[in-house]
């Protein structure tokens, strides 16, 4: 039983499912990230190449015949993943260094005064002023 519960206290931590939260939002970042690629940034670059689709870009080695499939080697969806990490590379980078700025500015700013003592405080510091005397 102690296993057990052992294992409950670090499955529900705040950091493991802080880190579950980064891990699903991250895949929904990468399907975005990988559709902005596909469907809006290779396209236009493809035209540009002559309507070159990056992906259908490969080098056959071996023909197909009726029994086996071609062995082809497919660097065309290397270079669609490539420009995908970086991209996303890009924006994490983009993102953490946004963090720091903030940091920065934060650790920049003076502290505030402190707060004024209350009534309390004041009249028992006359009190306390007064005993000395």
């Amino acid at each position: 039983m102690k296993i057990l519960d052992e294992f409950k206290t670090f499955a529900f931590k705040g950091n493991v499912v802080d880190m579950a939260v980064g891990i699903i939002i991250g895949l929904a970042f990468g399907k975005i990230v990988s559709s902005a690629v596909n469907d809006i940034i290779m396209p236009p670059i493809g035209l540009l190449l002559g309507g070159v689709n990056f992906t259908d870009l490969q080098v056959v080695m071996k023909t197909a015949t009726e029994t086996v499939p071609a062995v082809t080697w497919n660097y065309g969806n290397f270079i669609q993943v490539l420009i995908d990490f970086l991209i996303v590379a890009f924006v994490v980078f983009l993102l953490i260094k946004a963090i720091n700025v903030g940091k920065k500015k934060e650790a920049a700013a003076p502290p505030p005064p402190p707060p004024a003592p209350s009534k309390e405080e004041t009249l028992l510091t006359e009190i306390r002023d007064l005993l000395k005397k």
